[in-house]
């Protein structure tokens, strides 16, 4: 057995018990003190803070001391021994920073608990099957797979549908046959059937992805809309001759950030257009048969330049982004020639022709 301080997120039960730790006793290492950088998950510590680091002292065996160690590699956490309360402990501590706030534990709670929380679950998920240094490498998909589970957790209506609850679902098995930038989930289970019994053991696989949102940016004092262009992975592997697509401005929703933020952010980066409103279009899954994506559909008011084309999208990501400004007329007749075939662009511009007369009215 090892004796262990942890500290911040660390000490909260929900992680703790998923690492296979005990309650443990109090302390505190008089060791700087923890700040929260400004849209990060996890704390850093602050060597020269002067506030101390709250946290736990407990005990680990091997398997919760390998879970540990993983962990603490793929998040850059750091072990170092200290002596605490008369304790010679390994004590986990974050990496060194000074950027940011005093780390609250009820502010961090409220906003990061959760989405730490199931981060940490896929993160150990991967324990034994991959390398925690490419791991590393994914954790802002990780951390936006999470927060897309703890999304997903909002209620739902159910005036038509079923109101059964997927607490009633039976699972049996969950495995990860593929873990790239994406990542596929297969599921033993079985779930009620309609008829009031259950269905036998079903074998299901699931594209699992990030929640995104998806703006159309429009004028509506010149009555033209933006497009953006770029070449897309999923027409190429269906085999789509043109697999150049025209769509509204689209982007990950990262962890801790509101769909509508996404929305305003991507069309910057995109397409360089600063919005004014947001209208809200809908929020849905774009293919529940087979992909957890989730999509917020905005219409956003912005004035838009005269020029009818220009690039956009960040080197960083290496994104190949054409601009396209269209007239309400011509845009509409995308939907008539079919060269708008993507449900975004379809459903946004549907939106658009019927609350256009409004939107002109009051600009």
């Amino acid at each position: 057995m090892t004796d262990i301080f942890l500290c911040g997120p660390w000490a909260f039960s929900r992680i703790r018990n998923r690492l296979g730790l005990r309650c443990g006793d109090e302390a505190v290492l008089s060791e700087g003190g923890l700040v929260a950088p400004h849209g990060a998950v996890f704390p850093v510590l602050n060597a020269c803070s002067a506030s101390g680091v709250a946290g736990v002292v407990t005990r680990a065996d091997k398997e919760a001391w390998d879970r540990i160690a993983y962990l603490a590699e793929v998040l850059e956490w750091r072990i170092v021994a200290r002596s605490i309360a008369g304790r010679d402990v390994q004590a986990i501590l974050p990496a060194e920073g000074s950027a940011g706030t005093e780390w609250d534990v009820s502010d961090w709670a409220a906003r990061w608990a959760d989405i730490a929380a199931e981060a940490i679950e896929e993160i150990l998920e991967h324990h034994a099957r991959m390398e925690a240094r490419e791991l590393r490498g994914r954790l802002a998909m990780v951390y936006s797979r999470a927060a897309a589970r703890v999304a997903a957790r909002q209620p739902a209506p159910a005036e038509v549908r079923t109101d059964t609850g997927i607490d009633r679902v039976e699972q049996f098995k969950c495995e990860i046959p593929h873990a790239g930038f994406f990542l596929t989930r297969a599921y033993e289970l079985r779930h009620p059937n309609f008829d009031g019994g259950m269905s036998p053991r079903v074998q299901r696989e699931v594209f699992v992805a990030t929640d995104a949102a998806i703006v159309l940016p429009y004028d509506p004092v010149r009555d033209r809309v933006l497009l953006v262009e770029q070449f897309r992975m999923g027409p190429y592997g269906r085999g789509d001759t043109r697999p150049w697509m025209l769509e509204p401005v689209a982007g990950r929703i990262d962890a801790g950030e509101d769909p509508a933020e996404t929305a305003r952010r991507e069309c910057v980066e995109e397409a360089g257009v600063t919005l004014h409103a947001l209208e809200h279009i809908s929020s849905h899954y774009c293919t529940p048969g087979c992909s957890t994506e989730y999509f917020h559909l905005y219409l956003g008011l912005c004035d838009l330049p005269e020029t009818t084309k220009g690039q956009g999208g960040l080197d960083s990501e290496n994104e190949d982004i054409r601009t396209h400004i269209l007239g309400f007329e011509a845009a509409m007749h995308l939907l008539e020639s079919g060269e708008a075939d993507n449900g975004p662009l379809v459903l946004s511009l549907l939106w658009l022709q019927r609350e256009r007369a409004r939107l002109r009215a009051s600009a």
